[in-house]
């Protein structure tokens, strides 16, 4: 920390744990939409608003950074493809098929996605306290969404749904290893390209999904669920991310996400009144401990 000011874009445990924080509303606002706007619109209209969000700030460093921008305009567009329009297009179209305690159990898995593409890509291989701060965290994540009961495990069945929120992890961790390679732009230079690329890249999947019959409930709730999947799993979620991972790597970044049922249980007890249980805190001290132990140099 710098003296005089709390720099919070130094603090790579914060930014990643704002960016679960984010992804854990989401994923209750993707779920909670799905009979309001189908999956192409909602991943076009996160996007294309989450770039007027981000235009006014980013603008003046987009000007000096379009160079380099143009350059590198395959890249970013292919960041864009694979870590934002086509993870969360596929993760948003999975809530169709699968329960949200499914895409849950799943996305504990999604750090070992981490350290195989960094590896296969790097050649980055885990440090041995890597590896047990994720099977602690994981352990913990799965406490956690299981509600303690480890007969969800035994009663778990696998359907299409499940399915895409594997690819949409592949995806998802394919960016993370990538996202270090990013063109040397402005932070908000390069969010701002790479929003814009993801709302374009929806576009044509929006038009398609709506001449095929699918429509759009315009209502208080439709317009709730736009600001929140534009202003925090997008823009805010972003910058903590690709700044998390630009001061601490992927591998060490990644356990984080285990943080997503940690945040979607406390706002479950915030908002629906649920009860903390004693798996509640059997769970947390799993993560938190084992996020610690992979998070460490």
């Amino acid at each position: 920390m710098k003296p005089g000011a709390f720099r919070l874009r130094d603090q790579p445990y914060v930014l990643l744990a704002l960016t679960s924080l984010f992804w854990a509303g989401n994923t209750i606002i993707g779920r909670a939409a799905i009979d309001l706007v189908p999956p192409a619109s909602l991943t076009f209209f996160r996007w294309a608003l989450a770039f007027l969000v981000v235009l006014p700030v980013a603008l003046p460093h987009l000007r000096r950074d379009w160079p380099a921008i143009r350059r590198h305009l395959g890249a970013i567009t292919g960041l864009a493809l694979i870590g934002t329009t086509g993870y969360n297009l596929i993760a948003y179209l999975a809530l169709h098929y699968t329960q949200a305690i499914n895409s849950l159990l799943l996305q504990s898995v999604a750090p070992l996605f981490v350290a195989l593409w960094t590896f296969v890509l790097f050649r980055e291989r885990l440090t041995a306290m890597q590896a047990i701060g994720i099977m602690v965290s994981m352990t913990g994540a799965l406490v956690i969404v299981c509600r303690g009961d480890i007969g969800v495990l035994a009663r778990f069945a696998f359907n299409i749904g499940d399915v895409m929120i594997l690819i949409a992890l592949v995806f998802y961790a394919l960016y993370t290893a990538l996202v270090r390679k990013r063109p040397a732009v402005h932070p908000l230079s390069f969010l701002a390209a790479t929003v814009a690329a993801s709302a374009l890249l929806a576009a044509p999947l929006m038009a398609w999904e709506l001449a095929a019959g699918a429509t759009i409930v315009l209502e208080a709730r439709t317009l709730g669920a736009f600001a929140y999947v534009a202003i925090f799993p997008s823009v805010l979620a972003y910058l903590c991310l690709n700044r998390g991972i630009e001061l601490i790597g992927a591998n060490r970044a990644a356990p984080f996400i285990h943080l997503m049922p940690v945040f979607g249980s406390v706002l479950a007890m915030v908002f629906l009144g649920e009860r903390p249980q004693a798996f509640h805190a059997a769970g947390y001290a799993l993560v938190l401990g084992g996020v610690a132990l992979a998070a460490r140099r």
